[in-house]
């Protein structure tokens, strides 16, 4: 039998967001002045008291197996904070603790889907939701929305895309790629359609702390009793706290189904970093001003970002509800010509951009939504600056024919 890997393998396409990001970082280190808005992450350091956590876990021997699911203050605590900032009621037996929110997702599609199921996603999308998806073998049903309804599908569009097979949803707000904040009106249609045709909602709240311009989140499962039963929700302290390498994400929903999450990740990775769960238990239970601090300063970048993109002639931006990120509609510029190369894609875009004039933007491509790039603002206001300067040099020297 000759070697090879599995279908299952090959058919996997690569993250285009950290291939971008990546590439960017080769670059930073042959001493090439990169500017990257690809990947997304807060620029800030972990708070010190969640470092200080750690460390005192470290010096306690806190360095051995936990129980699959989490340590119990952990799990105690996340419920603490759904109660608080939610108004959702969940015992320790109803939350998982991951590696990270992405760990988190992964295993959910493993846990609900059989081969065929169909998992709903709002276009455009995070690159990694698909792949999840197919990976756990199941089906992709993208529901695409445009710029002129803020990215966010009608009534209509959704109810059509439901079927027979379909056994999930994917929601996302605040969103990551464009920063869209689902209204309350559309959160109540959803969940009208999620308990009528008995499908989950698997609701990624991430992002729940960067909203702006006074815009409260609103988990969907809080809605109506009826859709505690059909929503795992997932979050993390990645973004909040600026602890994207510390790797830990939770979900929250049914007990079958966490039950479930259990056995299946007690088999594939055990317990969450010991170390980063004692972390999370101090970001948690901690001070949130840091919290809000970054919130604040987000705000701001976004606000100037926005501003300084709608100056430059051929793009433009909504400007997002929360999140750290803008999609730069490319639209105006698509056909023109750099150095002899015609812009035909986001992705000749974004790669002759990074070649060019080394900023590094993710193409809309990876997000199911051609014609835009995504930019992250999660960047220091001086590099933003600078990499918008340099877009605009890049659109400037653009010409018609090759």
């Amino acid at each position: 039998m000759p070697l090879g890997l599995s279908h299952r393998a090959e058919g996997i396409a690569p993250s285009i967001t950290l291939k971008i990001d990546a590439k960017a970082k080769e670059m930073k280190q042959k001493g090439i002045d990169v500017i990257g808005f690809g990947a997304g992450e807060p620029d800030y350091d972990t708070p010190g008291f969640i470092c200080d956590a750690a460390r005192e876990a470290i010096a306690k021997g806190m360095t051995r197996y936990t129980p699959v699911p989490g340590i119990l203050p952990l799990r105690q605590a996340i419920c603490d904070k759904l109660l608080k900032d939610n108004g959702l009621r969940y015992e320790p037996a109803d939350i998982i603790v991951s590696n990270g929110a992405k760990h988190s997702l992964s295993t959910i599609f493993q846990c609900i889907l059989n081969d065929g199921d169909e998992v709903i996603i709002p276009t455009p999308c995070w690159v990694s939701y698909p792949e999840m998806v197919r990976i756990s073998g199941g089906k992709p049903v993208f529901v695409s929305a445009g710029e002129t309804d803020h990215f966010i599908p009608s009534a209509a569009s959704l109810e059509a895309a439901v079927s027979g097979r379909t056994k999930a949803f994917i929601l996302t707000s605040p969103s990551n790629p464009n920063g869209t904040v689902w209204p309350r009106e559309q959160l109540e249609y959803l969940s009208e359609l999620a308990v009528r045709n008995d499908f989950y909602v698997v609701s990624d709240e991430i992002y729940e702390k960067f909203l702006y311009d006074g815009r409260k989140h609103l988990s969907i499962v809080s809605l109506n009793e009826q859709m505690k039963a059909h929503t795992l929700t997932v979050n993390g302290v990645s973004k909040s706290y600026a602890m994207t390498g510390w790797r830990i994400g939770y979900t929250a929903g049914p007990r079958d189904v966490i039950k479930a999450m259990d056995h299946y990740q007690s088999q594939s990775a055990s317990n969450a970093n010991s170390i980063a769960q004692y972390a999370a238990l101090a970001a948690l239970q901690g001070s949130q001003d840091c919290v809000e601090a970054m919130r604040l300063e987000f705000e701001r970048r976004r606000d100037d970002t926005v501003t300084r993109i709608n100056k430059i002639p051929g793009l433009s931006c909504l400007k997002p509800e929360g999140a750290f990120y803008a999609m730069l509609n490319i639209q105006g510029v698509l056909g023109k010509v750099y150095n002899g190369r015609r812009i035909d894609s986001s992705i000749t875009f974004a790669e002759t951009l990074l070649n060019e004039k080394q900023v590094a933007l993710v193409p809309g491509a990876a997000f199911e939504a051609e014609g835009y790039c995504r930019l992250s603002f999660a960047v220091p206001t001086a590099a933003i600056h600078e990499g918008l300067d340099r877009i605009a040099a890049f659109i400037a020297a653009m010409t018609d024919d090759a």
